[in-house]
């Protein structure tokens, strides 16, 4: 199986870290006896050769030898060596990572190597026959999905898909041959194959009796996908009712992560599966081809949170993640139902409600008794100790403050009396509102006593400096201005700890009139926009700060963000700012989408004129191709009062819009759905104004 593998150059070939001269070890280890050599060798064969889904040089001169591998009966894990094979296929031939690490889909470079790769697994595709009836189940459960992508015989593919249907026992491969039946079907479909159809009416009918529940599960997911016209009328009961009978066959499981095995990365990545993966899997096929059909989705998830079964309950709640980022629904009674896994102790299913909770912010209100109960019942929940750095605020109680709830602050003032009181536990505060005004004081108090020139003084100081600024603390100012004068130059992120400083002072307004020195003192320096906006607020005196922010605004050089700051603080001064108008209406014509917004906001708010030819083209181009500035542009339109009305339609198809703001737009991250709650706030707010709608 390796003959002819010491004559190829390998030193020549390439792969993510350089010279592919480890990849001929690394080919004989997926074939060895050693369980942990075999891990380590597929470890490093995704890790390098096949980085990220990349196809290198030395990707296309492996394949030979892993079709090889496959098919010998001696190698352990052949599984691993056809899962392999299939990823580096690729899955729609796209563009995949050439031998820099670089991406070209336009057919050069790493596209020939991709395109190269899967002639070769097509030439070969009929070693993958016999192993859809190999002894071992994982090979059968990988084989299918080569089949179905590599062997250009669509009819020969349908007949061994439905004769292994017939004879196959293992239910997990009898779900992979029912998922590589969907995908046959998707891949023939468009072109209105017969066997397409064909395909179809197997799934149709391993969707019902008499069929078990798993398999039926699997069907109707790709039936979702492909078919949905033949889904049942009652699909959401059904799959609940399946769901059920299905745990029920498989007896209860516990959630606890599987026993020690080697360390290595595809050993680790295997016991941080779901300890239900199949069912996972099923569940969210069955979710992503339901899509938009909300209101089906979030019943088929409060039946997974109700299920008796925690593994389904503990998918359920991973599930129900992945909807709440990409669409705007009402959340109370699935988010009630995660709460409620919080009594059911520590393990998986604990901890993802609470990484769930923790990512929802407001709208993890319905579950706050639970976590109320949790961190008071709990207290050694509040801190989180983490095996290396420093400890940080629990996830429970990060969640309840995340969520506005008044009772996280006695909670959180015992954590700051406590013997170690988290470095972020500031940065949940303002979350409470002035609920949290109790906590002043012992925020100022530790403020007094972050050191002037500690290696950790950015991490203690800036999220206690965040706290005070939401709070509007006076009494801060003191402490604040003690740090601000008495950091040593060349201070690890001296910068970001004297701008949260300046934020700190302009949140008090004229109660700071003794910073004023200090603020005039750095408008000179890299905190110029955040020293001209305190000064403002400070001794309410625009016209001193006009030209630092005018400057601030067109010297490109100074920092990549500051013209879209100068930009936002010149159009809060309004017609105060009218020396800058120039300026801004050259900037809403060049620059990234943030600064022409932001320009055109100020421009709009300072003159109090749309400027139809210039300011509402920009604003509108903005909202509809950078969905990450229509935060920007509708908190102008609220400030703008009836003025705003001429984007008020905008802000209306927002709030009918049924997906979240950044859904396709890389947008679904750990803050996403909190920035797309508070657009919506924006918009209901300035819709809600006289003249507003």
């Amino acid at each position: 199986m390796f003959r002819g593998i010491d004559e190829v150059d390998w030193a020549s070939l390439r792969h993510a870290y350089g010279s592919a001269e480890d990849v001929p070890g690394l080919l004989r280890g997926l074939a060895s006896a050693d369980q942990a050599e075999r891990e380590t060798a597929l470890d490093r064969m995704y890790g390098a050769v096949h980085h990220q889904g990349g196809v290198y040089d030395s990707t296309l001169a492996c394949v030979p030898f892993l079709l090889a591998l496959a098919v010998r009966e001696e190698v352990r894990d052949r599984a691993g060596v056809v899962e392999l094979l299939v990823s580096i296929g690729g899955a729609d031939g796209g563009g995949v990572g050439a031998g820099g690490g670089e991406f070209d889909g336009d057919g050069g470079g790493s596209g020939d190597l991709a395109a190269q790769a899967r002639a070769v697994l097509r030439a070969g595709a009929d070693v993958f026959v016999p192993l859809a009836g190999d002894a071992d189940a994982g090979v059968r459960r990988a084989a299918p999905a080569a089949l179905v992508r590599f062997l250009d015989r669509p009819a020969r593919v349908l007949a061994l898909l439905r004769e292994r249907l017939t004879v196959e026992r293992d239910d997990r491969v009898l779900l992979a041959l029912t998922e590589s039946l969907g995908l046959f079907a998707r891949r023939h479909l468009p072109a209105g194959d017969c066997h397409a159809a064909e395909a179809v009416g197997l799934l149709a009918a391993l969707s019902g009796p008499p069929y078990e529940p798993g398999p039926r599960l699997a069907a109707l997911g790709q039936l979702a996908q492909c078919a949905p016209e033949l889904l049942p009328a009652d699909l959401v009961p059904t799959v609940v009712r399946l769901l059920r009978d299905r745990s029920g066959q498989r007896g209860c499981e516990r959630l606890a992560q599987d026993g020690p095995g080697a360390d290595t990365l595809a050993g680790r990545l295997r016991r941080l599966r779901p300890s239900d993966e199949e069912g996972s899997r099923l569940l969210r096929t069955l979710h992503s081809a339901l899509g938009g059909r909300v209101a089906d989705r979030v019943a088929l998830l409060c039946g997974q949170l109700t299920s008796p079964d925690p593994l389904d309950r503990c998918n359920g709640v991973w599930m129900s993640a992945g909807l709440f980022r990409e669409w705007r629904t009402d959340v109370v009674e699935p988010v009630a139902l995660i709460g409620a896994q919080l009594g059911h102790g520590e393990g998986r299913l604990h901890d993802a409600a609470v990484a769930v909770l923790v990512e929802l912010f407001e709208l993890a209100l319905p579950a706050s008794d639970h976590l109320h109960a949790l961190v008071t019942g709990r207290p050694e929940l509040r801190v989180r100790h983490g095996e290396r750095g420093a400890p940080t605020v629990g996830g429970p109680l990060r969640a309840l403050a995340r969520a506005g709830d008044a009772r996280a602050t006695p909670v959180l003032a015992e954590v700051l009396a406590g013997p170690v009181v988290p470095h972020d536990l500031g940065l949940v505060i303002p979350h409470l509102g002035r609920a949290a005004a109790p906590l002043a004081p012992a925020l100022r108090r530790r403020l007094a006593r972050v050191p002037l020139d500690g290696p950790d003084t950015h991490e203690r100081a800036v999220p206690l400096l965040t706290a005070l600024t939401a709070l509007g603390d006076a009494e801060s100012v003191p402490s604040v201005l003690r740090l601000l004068r008495g950091m040593p130059d060349g201070l690890r992120l001296r910068g970001a700890v004297r701008e949260a400083a300046v934020r700190a002072l302009g949140a008090v307004g004229s109660a700071a009139h003794e910073a004023i020195p200090d603020l005039r003192g750095l408008l000179e320096t890299d905190c110029a926009v955040a020293a001209a906006d305190a000064l403002c607020s400070v001794t309410g005196e625009a016209d001193a700060v006009v030209p630092v922010l005018l400057r601030e605004l067109t010297d490109g050089g100074r920092g990549r963000y500051r013209p879209t700051a100068a930009a936002d603080v010149l159009g809060r001064l309004g017609p105060a700012a009218r020396t800058a108008l120039p300026a801004l209406r050259r900037m809403t014509g060049s620059g990234e989408a943030p600064e022409r917004a932001a320009a055109a906001c100020a421009v709009w708010r300072i003159t109090g004129e749309p400027e139809q030819e210039q300011v509402l083209p920009v604003l509108r181009a903005a909202w509809t191709e950078h969905p990450r500035t229509r935060t920007t542009i509708a908190r102008c339109v609220a400030a703008l009062g009836p003025t705003g009305a001429p984007l008020h339609d905008l802000l209306r198809a927002e709030l009918t819009s049924p997906r979240r703001h950044r859904a396709d737009s890389g947008g679904c991250d750990s803050h996403g759905i909190h920035e797309d709650e508070g657009l919506l706030r924006l918009c209901r707010g300035a819709l809600s104004q006289e003249g507003g709608g």
